[in-house]
């Protein structure tokens, strides 16, 4: 009978699963970057409230062992949690990234450019596999990659060019200061 049906356990509670966990492996998602991109001030909190969300949530699903929704909810959390972290991660753009751009053609005016938007940029003269080619290196914040990119598709469009994640740098010309630096401890 319908008045018989447990809405809470079989609808709302594998709701409240679903989205706690989507939330702490979003959260552990965010910490594991977090730590490689070397933002250690903020690592412990979020893994704080990734195992405080994380501990709740187990709890839940081990107290309704024959309410199979709580399973799906949970595993479908977790790949939400997955997807939702690197989308949080994507917009934050954290960090540094160098881009290496070799090329054999007259690299003058992407130079020029890089130079006007105050990017740092070093230059070396190297030797290709079919001869002399030009080796340009920037290191940028991440959220300044696309505008860079589309500098160097427009002045040497048939350019080869790499982009890197950085955990660090020392020194160097920079056309702001890092962001969340307060949550940032260079290493020693």
């Amino acid at each position: 009978m319908a008045g018989d049906f447990n809405y809470y356990s079989w609808v709302i509670l594998p709701i409240i699963i679903f989205i706690s966990r989507m939330t702490d492996v979003s959260l552990g998602t965010l910490r594991h970057v977090f730590i490689s991109k070397g933002y250690r001030k903020l690592v412990p909190f979020l893994g704080f409230f990734e195992v405080l969300i994380w501990i709740i949530v187990v709890a839940q699903v081990m107290q309704h062992l024959s309410n199979w929704v709580c399973y799906i909810a949970y595993a479908g959390g977790f790949a939400a949690g997955t997807y939702m972290g690197l989308l949080i991660e994507e917009k934050l753009a954290l960090g540094l990234q160098v881009i290496r751009v070799i090329t054999n053609q007259n690299s003058d005016e992407l130079i020029a450019e890089l130079k006007n938007s105050n990017h740092g940029i070093t230059i070396v003269d190297a030797q290709g596999a079919y001869g002399p080619v030009k080796m340009i290196f920037t290191i940028i914040k991440r959220k300044d990659v696309p505008q860079v990119a589309s500098k160097i598709a427009t002045f040497l469009p048939n350019a080869f060019f790499t982009i890197e994640d950085i955990k660090n740098t020392n020194q160097g010309v920079f056309n702001n200061k890092p962001r969340y630096n307060w949550l940032y401890r260079k290493s020693k």
